[in-house]
């Protein structure tokens, strides 16, 4: 344990003296990711599915804040729908109006929250976002993690049903319009997950706030369980094809991730726990107080040994000095002594 809180230490220090360099890295890392996996699953615009538009929007935005990147993303979605069905289009470019006019709204300053929360259900780990969000934010950041999903699930469909919204000629733009509408926002996959980790984060959110021993573990844990819970009962309710598999693995992975974030961000001994209490002319005061783990980061110190020549040599002189006054004085040393 002592040797994880070294390298916590050392990782702490690290991301302190080269924190923008990191932080620009992580955002060039999340632009490939994200763009890659758009164009991956909805390619139809052969150009903007290019390698290099990818890796050129990655480094673009990676110089500019992150509501950009989200902007980008949208922008890019948008021209694949556009390759594929011009209603299509139109209708996607409305959500995501609304779903911006509530994101700005709530949340103006944490566009990476949704990109963050979109990749999770692209890669199939939709319950880390609810442990991840209720761990390190507040009830608000319900509102991004909402938007990414239904971000997810309207990429999926399309996806999907590329096929048949393609084949609709132009006497049935409007039916097609109504048609994509009723699919996307009627999808009860989507409002069930979206559900799921709505309650996930506010159950994290409020077991980590509470003043409890292991407070973050049992908010991880039971965040995790919860959002389980609530999409396997919810599937089978609403008769839908959710894997099981893959929401229990998922569960798996939201508290592994919890257990990482409570020893990088809140590592405390709960053995040495506290209970203070004082009062002032007004109120009784009565406080728990928990001493952080820290263990300092050994450094090494390098110890440079020289040789002072010119003492050296002063010694040899002295001595040759000595031997030489002794003979001219006929001091027998050995009768000396």
């Amino acid at each position: 344990m002592s040797t994880l809180l070294v390298w916590r230490e050392k990782l702490q220090r690290l991301y302190a003296s080269y924190s923008v360099y990191i932080l620009k890295g992580i955002q060039f890392l999340l632009g490939l990711l994200l763009f890659g996996l758009i164009n991956y699953n909805i390619g139809f615009m052969k150009m903007a599915s290019s390698v290099f538009c990818t890796v050129g929007l990655s480094v673009i935005c990676t110089f500019l804040p992150m509501i950009i990147m989200v902007m980008a993303a949208t922008v890019l979605i948008l021209v694949h729908f556009y390759a594929l069905s011009l209603p299509i289009a139109l209708v996607s470019a409305v959500i995501f109006l609304l779903m911006y006019i509530f994101y700005f709204r709530f949340t103006p300053k944490k566009a990476w929250l949704v990109l963050i929360a979109a990749l999770a259900f692209g890669l199939k780990i939709p319950f880390v976002i609810p442990v991840a969000f209720g761990l390190m934010g507040t009830p608000v950041w319900i509102v991004p993690a909402a938007c990414g999903v239904i971000s997810y699930y309207m990429v999926d469909f399309v996806k999907g049903s590329a096929a048949a919204l393609k084949s609709a000629d132009a006497d049935g733009i409007a039916a097609s319009l109504t048609g994509f509408t009723k699919q996307v926002l009627g999808n009860k996959e989507m409002w069930l997950m979206i559900m799921a980790v709505v309650i996930g984060i506010l159950v994290v959110n409020v077991v980590r706030s509470r003043a409890v021993s292991n407070a973050w573990k049992i908010a991880s844990a039971s965040g995790s369980v919860v959002c389980l819970v609530v999409a396997a009962a919810g599937n089978v309710v609403l008769e839908g094809h959710i894997s099981y598999v893959s929401i229990a693995a998922s569960a798996v992975l939201g508290i592994i991730l919890g257990l990482v974030l409570e020893f990088l961000f809140f590592s405390v001994d709960y053995s040495r726990t506290e209970n203070i209490q004082f009062e002032d002319d007004e109120y009784y005061y009565y406080v728990k107080a928990i001493p952080k783990v820290g263990v300092s980061a050994p450094e090494k110190q390098v110890k440079h040994i020289t040789e002072d020549t010119g003492s050296s040599n002063r010694n040899t002189e002295d001595i040759l000095l000595t031997r030489s006054l002794s003979k001219e004085l006929g001091i027998d040393k050995e009768k000396t002594e």
